[in-house]
């Protein structure tokens, strides 16, 4: 008779910043929903330096699930990208799914992504059903879509869901190194050239209903866009990421 199968590992990681009107029920949905798709889970949230009361609401969640929820709290803000590696870098199942804290997807859908991790597939990207957005951000998202697309080469339906399910070993290959948003544009470049294949799934987008968004706001959008330049500039013309891999495997 053989041996009964390991069940595979999940990290949940919500980034949280100012989100303390949405993070707790985003933590109970995803411990609920996690426990229905493998024993073996946690889920981690990455305070990312948040000044509203986001800190104590998730120290309560960490007590009321010991041994369930982790919390990870930055003393200051290190951005998007900052929360995200920080996450990532905290992981410790062989699954991590992420998304926001500030309740735009539905954690329950991350069984979706999980029914679409198949052995041949690497991560999984969901891409928004229909945007619940303010026009004018409906507007600026669908041209940095199109834009990055081209810049990038992105074959992916959508590269501004951060609904994303990915194997923890695909870290063992791909170094991130972005601190601001543009992060993933930089995984999935660097996911895209590491050759990790991906699967992509239809997830529901809500309008936000507490607190505002970090991005869209013109300084951020110029920033932002600075940030996409250079990343293209040192990812598709220079392929810095590709010559440093190359002096790793040959070293």
């Amino acid at each position: 008779m053989s041996a009964p199968r390991t069940p595979v590992g999940l990290t949940v990681f919500f980034p949280a910043y100012n989100d303390s009107g949405t993070i707790a029920s985003l933590v109970i949905r995803a411990v609920q929903v996690a426990g229905t798709l493998t024993p073996d889970f946690e889920v981690l949230v990455i305070n990312d330096g948040s000044r509203d009361s986001t800190a104590t609401v998730l120290d309560e969640l960490a007590s009321l699930y010991p041994g369930r929820v982790r919390i990870v709290h930055h003393q200051q803000n290190r951005g998007y990208g900052g929360a995200l590696r920080s996450g990532f870098e905290h992981a410790t199942k062989e699954l991590v799914f992420y998304t926001d804290g500030d309740a735009q997807y539905d954690p329950a859908e991350m069984s979706l992504l999980w029914r679409e991790m198949r052995p041949e597939i690497d991560w999984v990207n969901g891409y928004k059903i229909s945007r619940s957005d303010p026009l004018h951000r409906i507007i600026i998202g669908r041209v940095y879509h199109h834009i990055v697309k081209m810049l990038f080469g992105f074959k992916v339906r959508d590269v501004d869901c951060d609904f994303r399910l990915i194997r923890r070993r695909v870290f063992d290959v791909v170094r991130l190194e972005k601190s601001s948003g543009v992060i993933c544009l930089e995984m999935m470049k660097k996911f895209h050239d590491a050759g990790f294949r991906v699967a992509e799934v239809p997830v529901h987008h809500f309008h936000r209903a507490y607190g505002r968004s970090q991005f869209f706001n013109f300084p951020r959008l110029y920033r932002t866009a600075v940030d996409v330049l250079r990343l293209w500039w040192s990812l598709v013309i220079r392929k810095d990421h590709l010559k440093a891999r190359s002096e790793t495997i040959a070293a």
